[in-house]
C-alpha cells in the first residue's frame, strides 16, 4: 500500500542570502515557517556573484532559520542561479543560544567567483529587514564597496 511521500517532510534551513526574505519565498509559491534569527559559528560569509558560507574557524555567520517541505527545498535549489549549491548539516543557534540542527546550502569554494555589488547591496537591505546585527550588516555592506 502506498504511503505519503517523504517530500512533505519539513526541513529546517539556515538561510543567509537573499532567500532570507520570507516575502520572496512566498512570491515563489513556497510556505516557509516564521523565521528565527540565528547564527552558525565556524563559517564566514563570502560574496561573489552570489553569497556563500565558507568554513572559517574564527568567524560567525548570521541568518534566518525557516522550515520548508523537502519538495519546496528541492524546487528552490533547482533554480539555475543556485543549482551548484550543496547541502550541509550545521548547528545553528538562536538569539537565546538555543541550538537547532539545520541544513545550509553553500556554493563549493572553488566555484565562488566574480563580484556582484548589486547583490551585496540587496543582501544588506534583506539583512536589515531581518534584524541581523549591525556589525554583520556593515560587513555585508563592505562587500558592496
Amino acid at each position: 500500500m502506498p504511503t505519503i511521500a517523504d517530500d512533505h517532510e519539513m526541513k529546517a534551513i539556515f538561510f543567509y542570502g537573499l532567500f532570507m526574505d520570507i516575502s520572496l519565498l512566498r512570491e515563489k509559491g513556497f510556505s516557509p515557517s516564521e523565521p528565527v534569527m540565528a547564527y552558525v559559528d565556524g563559517f564566514g560569509l563570502r560574496i561573489g556573484e552570489r553569497a556563500t558560507l565558507v568554513k572559517s574557524k574564527n568567524e560567525r555567520a548570521y541568518g534566518l532559520v525557516m522550515t520548508l517541505s523537502d519538495e519546496d527545498v528541492t524546487s528552490l535549489y533547482n533554480e539555475t542561479s543556485v543549482a551548484d549549491y550543496v547541502p550541509e548539516k550545521v548547528h545553528a543557534f538562536d538569539t537565546n543560544n538555543n541550538a537547532m540542527e539545520a541544513i545550509v546550502y553553500n556554493l563549493p569554494k572553488e566555484l565562488l567567483s566574480g563580484r556582484n555589488i548589486s547583490y551585496a547591496h540587496s543582501l544588506a537591505v534583506v539583512a536589515k529587514k531581518a534584524g541581523l546585527p549591525t556589525a554583520y550588516i556593515n560587513e555585508i555592506e563592505g562587500w558592496a564597496s
